[in-house]
């Protein structure tokens, strides 16, 4: 008989893995009283960890190459256009 799996919001698992991370208690410790099997507060905890790099990332250098990319794509959608109006010119140049 298969027991349904609990949805835990990231607020637990937050707070959870940064009791785990502070080694405070033990993970055996934190599983009783957070009622969460051990191995998950360590997957947890292996998540937080390796993502807490992305906090402290420079958010000013993430905005100015994404709009860095955005600005080569209209520059390129333009010159597309202004082919296309090239063209259309000279089209109706040889229909008059």
């Amino acid at each position: 008989m298969a027991g349904s799996r609990k949805r835990h919001p990231a607020a637990f698992k937050a707070r959870v893995a940064l009791e785990a991370a502070k080694q405070t208690k033990t993970v055996t410790e934190l599983a009783k009283a957070y009622q969460v099997h051990p191995v998950q507060i360590s997957q947890w905890k292996k998540q937080l960890l390796d993502g807490i790099e992305t906090i402290f990332r420079d958010g000013r250098r993430r905005e100015r190459e994404e709009g860095q990319a955005l600005q080569a794509e209209l520059y390129e959608k333009i010159g597309r256009l202004n082919m296309e109006i090239e063209w259309l010119k000279k089209r109706v140049a040889r229909c008059d």
